[in-house]
């Protein structure tokens, strides 16, 4: 008798340490890089930031709109470009 009772508490033992063991382990996890549009489509839509000069030029041409480094800039129907500052008003480049 004293030898079942015996080995049920190595047994016992031995599955409480196992899964105490088990348990503390780190869980895996997905990082998905931050996105970032392709070209084609940062071509296709002025409102997507862009720090690509030429690309910005080219969106300004076609949209008469385009956001540059966070900015959105206009193309005016003299052909200049300009923004909007906090108050409204337009500032030519």
């Amino acid at each position: 008798m004293t030898n079942i009772l015996l080995i049920l508490f190595f047994v016992l033992l031995f599955l409480l340490f196992f899964f105490k063991r088990n348990r503390g382990l780190p869980q895996k996890t997905t990082i998905f890089p931050t996105y970032v549009p392709f070209l084609k489509e940062q071509e296709f839509n002025p409102d997507i930031s862009t720090d690509n000069w030429d690309l910005h030029k080219l969106r300004l041409d076609k949209f008469k709109r385009s956001q540059y480094k966070g900015l959105t800039f206009f193309l005016s129907s003299e052909n200049k470009i300009y923004y909007l500052s906090e108050e409204g008003d337009k500032v030519y480049c």
